[in-house]
C-alpha cells in the first residue's frame, strides 16, 4: 500500500466485516517528539486468543475467498520500516484495537495519504456504522463523530447525497486547518 490512509481503510473495513457498529480512528502527528501514532478501535466480534497470536502472519486469514491476509502484516512492515511497530489487542465478543507507532520524520515513513477520502469512503459505504475520527497535528485538532451528525439528521441517512457533500466539505476544511 502506498500510503497510511489505505492501511487505515483496510483495518477499518476488517472491523466492519467483524460486525462493528462503532469504529474509532485516532491519529496523532507529533513533530516535536518526532512520533506518529495511529489507533483504530472497533466493537466488532473480536478475536480469540489463539487467532490473535497468529494475526500478523500474512498466511493467516478468516476470509474464505483467499488464503492470505496481508493487511495487518503490510501495515506492520510499514511501521517497522519507519522505526516503529504495530500491535493488536483483541478480546472475543468485545472488539479489536490496532495501535501503530513510527518515527514521524523517518525517510521511509509512508505519507499519510488522503484521510478525507478514506473517511468519506467508510462513512458513505457503511451508513449504519458510526465513525469517530480524531486527528491531532501538534496542537491542532480535528474531530468528526457521525453519532453527532446522525442526531442532527434524524431519519436522513449518512449516505444521502447532500449529507455526503456536507461531510466531504467538513473533512476537507477540518483537515486543511490542522495541516
Amino acid at each position: 500500500m502506498e500510503d497510511l490512509s489505505l492501511h487505515i481503510l483496510d483495518v477499518a473495513e476488517n472491523g466492519i466485516s467483524a460486525g462493528a457498529t462503532v469504529i474509532s480512528i485516532a491519529i496523532e502527528e507529533n513533530t516535536v517528539t518526532d512520533w506518529l501514532t495511529i489507533v483504530i478501535e472497533d466493537n466488532g466480534k473480536g478475536m480469540s486468543s489463539e487467532f490473535l497470536e497468529k494475526v500478523l502472519d500474512p498466511f493467516v486469514t478468516t476470509r474464505l475467498t483467499r488464503k492470505v491476509g496481508l493487511g495487518l502484516s503490510l501495515f506492520q512492515q510499514s511501521a517497522v520500516e519507519a522505526d516503529g511497530d504495530l500491535r493488536v489487542e483483541s478480546e472475543s465478543g468485545i472488539g479489536t484495537k490496532v495501535v501503530v507507532g513510527m518515527r514521524y520524520g523517518h525517510i521511509d515513513r509512508k505519507p499519510m495519504g488522503d484521510m478525507g477520502a478514506t473517511m468519506l469512503t467508510l462513512i458513505e459505504g457503511n451508513p449504519s456504522v458510526d465513525f469517530i475520527y480524531n486527528h491531532r497535528k501538534d496542537s491542532k485538532v480535528y474531530c468528526l463523530d457521525t453519532r453527532e451528525i446522525r442526531s442532527e439528521l434524524g431519519d436522513v441517512p449518512l449516505n444521502h447525497p447532500q449529507v455526503v457533500t456536507l461531510i466531504k466539505n467538513n473533512l476537507a476544511e477540518g483537515l486543511r486547518e490542522i495541516d
